[in-house]
């Protein structure tokens, strides 16, 4: 091969100097292939060992700087993402969201207020506490609230009818309060938060921890838990909420006076993001979908902000996928592993990457990846886990021992083996790949 390169470029007077360049590139370019051979090599085996082979399995591994695709296993094949949806919600904030929550739209008139919700989970919330509404809302005598145009179901569609008294399970709203949970806390006594569903508390054993089409609660006495259960809502209940924890009377308006509104803000975007990644709550990453939809139009709709991200930011996903709700609570959410590489891509060319390592759970170390990828003396996996029923899906970022940072998407659908046992296979394969490359 040698002499055949050296005799064309003899032939084609080639200078010297540049056929040896020449000659070291190809001899590096047979280096790297051979390298990238026996990485595939490995993994494939360690695939094969682990025993893959007895459901439905994608793996996608991307080189950020190479832009070289690694491993590419059923990286076209659609999967249940389960809350690896939440990445594209992430990715989704980012693009349109403030740095800061929008809570209010709002337009003053002397002493009078005509309100409206943004979807801002933030409010009262079990979690951020924040009152920075309700604060801004007792400093006027007249409070006008414009209930506006809610353009959701208070579940997402293919969400789990039986899940409505489950804590992860919450309704969507216009303007939630209190996280749309109620929580139940036992010392000497008995706490209900908020207060106001203090008397809908029966205390007995159920099968049950709500009626469904109601708020009657039900707490076992002799428990000791802490427990949250989602409320049903409604724009009466919203407005007696709000009553209660500013101390005022609220009236219901249709329209707002006709004039242009303003926006109150909350807390840092970047709080909420965390929680949602880190802690996996599908609650936060519904209302941060319709949040993105009021800064859009006037209409409150994630099902608007999904058709525009993947009409605009997203129009080059090489697979489109079938996404329905914010969350990933549905099993009609269908993505590749090839789609979830490009988004990963996206938000590491375009966050810093200090900034978004910090919102994604850390091996070993925060969130739902607490107990499982730790490192040997740091983390060296930084990624989104997703859990259904037979399905369990790890997407994100992985520092290989000789400090490169890929990219990975890894989903399993359809297995009838714990998840805990999928979870150990996986730390196993990417052990190899964080060892070999």
């Amino acid at each position: 091969m040698k002499y055949t390169i050296k005799y064309q470029l003899r032939e084609r007077k080639v200078p010297m100097k540049l056929g040896l360049i020449l000659l070291i590139f190809i001899y590096l370019a047979g280096c790297a292939s051979q390298k990238e051979r026996r990485f595939e090599k490995k993994v494939t085996e360690a695939l094969s060992f682990r025993d893959f082979d007895d459901h439905f399995t994608g793996l996608m591994i991307y080189d950020p700087i190479t832009g070289d695709t690694l491993i590419g296993i059923n990286s076209d094949k659609y999967f249940t993402p389960a809350s690896n949806t939440k990445i594209f919600t992430l990715y989704t904030s980012l693009k349109i969201l403030p740095d800061s929550i929008p809570a209010l739209k709002y337009v003053a008139q002397q002493d009078t207020l005509y309100f409206t919700g943004t979807g801002d989970p933030s409010a009262l919330h079990p979690y951020f506490q924040d009152s920075s509404s309700v604060q801004f809302l007792t400093s006027f005598k007249t409070l006008v609230y414009v209930n506006g145009l809610f353009g959701e179901e208070r579940f997402g569609p293919g969400w789990a009818w039986e899940d409505y008294d489950s804590a992860f399970s919450p309704e969507r709203s216009a303007l939630p309060l209190y996280g749309n949970v109620i929580t139940i806390l036992k010392d000497k006594a008995i706490s209900v938060i908020p207060e106001y569903f203090k008397d809908s508390v029966r205390l007995m054993t159920k099968s049950i921890k709500r009626v469904e089409d109601r708020n009657t609660f039900y707490f076992d006495s002799n428990s000791t838990d802490t427990i949250q259960l989602p409320f049903k809502n409604s724009t009466a209940l919203t407005k007696s909420l709000l009553e209660g924890a500013v101390g005022a009377s609220i009236s219901l308006g249709d329209s707002f006076p006709d004039t242009d509104r303003k926006t109150l803000y909350s807390i840092s975007s970047d709080s909420l993001y965390r929680y949602m990644m880190q802690d996996s709550d599908n609650f936060i990453a519904e209302q941060l979908l319709i949040i993105a939809s009021s800064v859009l139009t006037d209409t409150l709709s994630g099902a608007m902000t999904r058709d525009y991200i993947l009409d605009t930011y997203l129009a080059g996903l090489p697979h489109k996928p079938r996404w329905v709700d914010g969350s990933g609570l549905s099993r009609y959410n269908l993505f590749t592993p090839g789609s979830m590489i490009y988004v990963l891509k996206a938000l590491y060319k375009e966050i810093p990457r200090k900034r978004l390592f910090t919102l994604f759970p850390s091996g070993g170390i925060s969130g739902t990846l607490e107990e499982w990828y730790s490192g040997d003396t740091e983390p060296y996996v930084f990624a989104k886990s997703g859990t259904l029923g037979n399905n369990y899906c790890l997407s994100g970022y992985l520092i290989t021992k000789k400090g490169k940072t890929l990219i990975f998407s890894f989903m399993n659908n359809h297995f009838m083996k714990p998840t805990s046992t999928i979870k150990t296979q996986i730390e196993q394969v990417l052990e190899t790949i964080r060892d070999s490359y």
